[in-house]
């Protein structure tokens, strides 16, 4: 690490409540994630997160998680939340990303499912080809490949990840209060994306766990500092 102070960046992703939201914030997080797609048990209906997301202050981004959604749909997601990123989780081609971030003019990022037989080469050429498609992909959240949508509460192996990308990704997938501090220290990522982790019950969050969860972040933080 060189002599500036790392500080890994955190997402909170499906959130439904308000008092979920603003025990994310006070524990300091720096991305709120609301899922758009109508399938997940952590979907919330754009009126509600709109009303979520005016309680959000300056410097903490609401992301929109997105799933094989039309640019119509997205569109109308945008113009009622204003949510600042989009977060897409489906089959989504390349191109289709793109058109979709330049129609809502909003950057995004692009979940990547990792397999086992997936290559550090892979990896490179999919951030490459997503950064030649659009000015507005703003890196890849890479979670563990399941047969479903959206996060899959697995680990994959971390060591897939070559080292000269992991600073700008997003690690996602089976993250938890107790392999936090492990998975940034191993992987040193740009920052964490959590959801079934921090769970009471499905989009039903535990501040407490959240708290847990980005103390451990910390802990892995000051030691990669003082390395």
């Amino acid at each position: 690490m060189d002599t500036m102070t790392h500080r890994t960046r955190i997402k909170i992703c499906g959130l439904t409540r308000a008092e979920d939201v603003q025990g994310a914030i006070a524990a300091g997080a720096d991305a709120i994630g609301f899922v758009f797609y109508s399938r997940s048990p952590r979907y919330i209906a754009p009126d509600v997160a709109a009303g979520l997301i005016a309680q959000i202050p300056p410097f903490v981004s609401a992301v929109g998680l997105f799933v094989n959604a039309s640019v119509e749909e997205v569109q109308a997601v945008v113009a009622q939340t204003s949510i600042a990123l989009l977060q897409f989780h489906g089959d989504e081609t390349v191109a289709e990303c793109a058109a979709i971030a330049a129609a809502v003019n909003r950057p995004f990022i692009r979940a990547i499912r990792v397999k086992p037989d997936t290559s550090a080469a892979d990896l490179l050429e999919y951030e490459s080809d997503y950064h030649a498609a659009s000015r507005l992909f703003a890196g890849l959240l890479l979670d563990t490949y399941v047969d479903s949508y959206g996060g899959s509460g697995k680990v994959f192996d971390w060591s897939l990840i070559p080292a000269n990308i992991a600073p700008r990704v997003v690690l996602s997938g089976g993250l938890s209060v107790q392999n936090a501090t492990d998975a940034v220290q191993g992987v040193r990522p740009y920052a964490v994306d959590i959801s079934s982790g921090v769970e009471r019950d499905k989009g039903i969050k535990d501040v407490a766990k959240i708290q847990a969860f980005i103390a451990a972040v910390r802990v892995a933080d000051a030691a990669l500092q003082n390395k």
